[in-house]
């Protein structure tokens, strides 16, 4: 397997430069010259409030970019892009052949109508429903199908065609070995132990494929006030179920989650195995249907769900590795607490066994936990999730993704010469040089009635919303050659090669009891989730290397890590919360996204209560300080723009204050967003949109960030320069 360095960002030693030393004390931090020159090279590194953004040294403007370099790695034309390019015909179809007058804003968006059914009347024998379209891009369980999503699936399908034609063309193969790729290039170097399971009716060793280690913590699922055990099973006979809501069991929501998972084996690039964490001993029945629904990593198919099944080819099931496995984390002492959302105990547990930190010793690789558990092999991905997140293999590919464009980052040649120094807007940066893609979770609003449901519907789009993050929460930076697969290796020294990045400032803020789980067991990545997280086998050894490192009482051990999200995948790192019951609860005191910012804060409530702005409007006041709803787009869309300003600044050799990342732009602005309102935007720029929302960016990479299609860089964060306003500056 290939060995790569590790995402640790490097330093490289550099002069001071005039321009830089005026930042240093306006900051009053000695440091701040070298430092602010270091993230230029590694990609992530300022310490402080300084944001430090790139141009060539010509305030009036910038060179075009050369973007042959980039087309190169792509010659002929993927079968998929046929596709893309009807439905954009498809929408400028639309515009053409609709009277002016008749346009609406909806024009932009597309995707098919979906029936949500929220309540079933047992009188009338009937389901109510509505209709809508989430445009999000979100996968959810409630719209997508199972493997990602249609465009995930469809992909898929092409794979799998194209591996069975036994083709030569490494050219053809490239796009669909790319998470494989992406996989082992940051996997475990050692190759680990194999184990052989049965795959399409075939065995199948886990040699060369991506191994993946998934934790489920089951701690809260239940039906209704039964904790999940104490129920039967679902039926898993392919008929017609009864009508449930999100919210009567846990059991659809952990049958989901599996049978992703068994979608992920199902691609033939993946070896998966499940570790479920739960408090007791669960019945042998649950054990066995859990197992029955990964077939395609290695399962045997109950005899009631699956007549005629081939369960092994030795139908020996002693021999069978099942890529199953229950972890009892709890002690008959230890129960109780473990048993108690706001303890933190499972997800304390969930971290010891991912991280395996040996207790003696000073080496993270060889794993020292017990070998009777499956996390103490080798692994190259480790997954851990709370049985509400959804994880599907678009989570898993973009998260990869992301990950070696980091390394990519990190291994680049770029330098900074004392002639062409960074100009610094000042708006703040991440404060360490390890940064980890994570993930934000979002949810719809409970549909307990139709009034509820329409209400939050806004007319015909569904609007999926994150609730522990903000506005406020992050802020962005420009990483330079963050792209992998060698894109951006002919660029040398020009900085214009890369990608826009959101990194956490706040930690995520859950409502209660999660919250106060967050406090008690810390999440392993500052800005990330306890409820939805990945490592890769090079992020778990030098955060182990890491700990040992504090644990023994050394200096200098290093950063924790960050957590950071690309701008053109950002829908991809949004996991739902399959039962949708998080919008509308109240935050705790001091527990509440954007706590860092002193305009949320509650002496501005009180203050704002003198001035009797909210008079007599409680609910209002309510709505704006207890309650986060942070809607998907609205997100992209604060990101895009905190971006573009951070980028105009430069131009206008300006300071951005607190607000000022959405005020007017001078220079340069966001192609999309910088728009009035008044008619729909036009065909392209829709298609764009739509493409970055669904993780196309990263699926059909080779194309839409490596190959000629660049009419889509800006959607997809690629652009760091935006689109020009009056011509003197050029869109990279």
């Amino acid at each position: 397997r290939k060995r790569t360095i590790k995402i640790k960002m490097m330093e490289t030693t550099t002069s001071h430069h005039p321009a830089a030393q005026q930042e240093e004390e306006y900051n009053a931090a000695p440091s701040r010259t070298s430092t602010t020159l270091k993230l230029f090279c590694s990609a992530a590194l300022l310490v402080g409030a300084a944001h430090t953004v790139y141009t060539n040294g010509n305030s009036e403007g910038i060179e075009r970019n050369d973007n042959a370099a980039r087309r190169r790695l792509l010659t002929s034309k993927p079968s998929y892009v046929d596709d893309i390019h009807r439905e954009l015909k498809d929408r400028q179809k639309l515009f053409d052949d609709t009277p002016p007058e008749e346009v609406k804003y909806w024009f932009e968006y597309s995707g098919p109508l979906q029936r949500y059914y929220y309540r079933y009347s047992k009188s009338r024998k009937k389901a109510d429903s509505f209709e809508g379209r989430d445009d999000s891009g979100v996968i959810s369980g409630r719209f997508s199908e199972i493997g990602g999503g249609d465009d995930y699936i469809k992909f898929a399908e092409e794979a799998q065609k194209v591996k069975r034609s036994n083709s030569k063309n490494i050219e053809e193969l490239r796009p669909y070995n790319r998470l494989k790729d992406n996989c082992l290039a940051l996997g475990t170097a050692a190759g680990g132990k194999n184990w052989s399971f049965l795959n399409n009716e075939k065995v199948v060793s886990s040699e060369d494929l991506c191994k993946v280690l998934i934790l489920l913590n089951m701690v809260g699922a239940g039906k209704g006030t039964t904790v999940l055990w104490e129920t039967p099973p679902p039926s898993l006979v392919d008929s017609p179920r009864p009508w449930q809501s999100e919210q009567e069991t846990a059991a659809m929501h952990l049958e989901r989650n599996l049978r992703e998972i068994n979608a992920m084996c199902a691609t033939g690039d993946m070896a998966v195995r499940v570790q479920v964490l739960v408090c007791e001993p669960i019945p042998a029945e649950w054990t066995n249907w859990m197992d029955s629904l990964l077939v395609d990593c290695g399962g045997s198919p109950l005899p009631s769900a699956i007549e005629n099944a081939v369960i092994h080819s030795s139908n020996n099931d002693e021999a069978r590795y099942s890529p199953l496995q229950i972890v009892v984390s709890s002690s008959p002492d230890t129960a109780d607490t473990c048993h108690n959302l706001k303890s933190g105990f499972m997800e304390k547990r969930m971290q010891d066994l991912m991280l395996a930190v040996p207790s003696t010793g000073s080496s993270s690789f060889p794993k020292t936990t017990h070998q009777d558990l499956v996390s103490t092999d080798d692994f190259d991905v480790y997954i851990g999730a709370k049985w509400s997140s959804l994880i599907t293999p678009r989570t898993v590919n973009s998260f990869l993704q992301a990950s070696n464009d980091l390394a990519a980052a990190a291994n680049s040649d770029l330098k900074i010469s004392e002639q062409k120094s960074p100009e610094i807007a000042l708006m703040g940066g991440p404060t360490s040089p390890f940064l980890i893609p994570s993930f934000v979770r979002m949810s719809y609003v409970s549909e307990e009635n139709n009034k509820v449901a329409k209400w939050r519907m806004h007319g015909d789009f569904f609007h999926p919303a994150a609730w522990e993050v903000c506005r406020d929460s992050f802020d962005m930076t420009w990483i330079p050659h963050s792209l992998s697969h060698q894109v951006c290796d002919a660029k040398g020294n020009d900085a214009s090669c890369g990608q826009w990045w959101l990194y956490m400032a706040e930690e995520q803020m859950p409502t209660t009891p999660e919250v106060y789980a967050n406090e008690e067991t810390v999440p392993l990545v500052r800005g990330g989730s306890n409820f939805v997280y990945m490592l890769t086998e090079r992020h778990r050894r030098e955060i182990v290397d890491n700990l040992i490192c504090k644990r023994d009482g050394k200096s200098n051990c290093g950063q924790e890590p960050q957590a950071v999200i690309p701008l053109g995948d950002l829908e991809s790192f949004v996991v739902n919360f399959m039962p949708n019951t998080a919008l509308g609860k109240k935050h705790q005191t001091g527990r509440r996204p954007g706590y860092s910012r002193p305009y949320n804060s509650e002496e501005n409530r009180v203050e704002i209560k003198e001035k009797k702005k909210l008079k007599d409007q409680e609910d209002i006041e309510k709505a704006l300080f207890d309650y986060t709803v942070y809607p998907v787009a609205l997100m992209r869309k604060d990101a895009t723009l905190k971006a573009a300003r951070a980028r105009d600044a430069t131009f206008n050799n300006i300071e951005l204050k607190d607000g000022e990342a959405y005020g007017i732009p001078k220079k340069v602005k966001s192609q999309y967003y910088d728009v009035s309102i008044i008619k729909p935007r036009d065909a392209l720029n829709g298609w764009c949109m739509s493409l970055a929302r669904r993780g196309l960016c990263v699926l059909y990479a080779d194309y839409l960030r490596g190959g000629d299609e660049t009419r889509c860089a800006e959607h997809c964060g690629l652009s760091m320069d935006w689109t020009s306003i009056d011509g003197d500056v050029q869109s990279a």
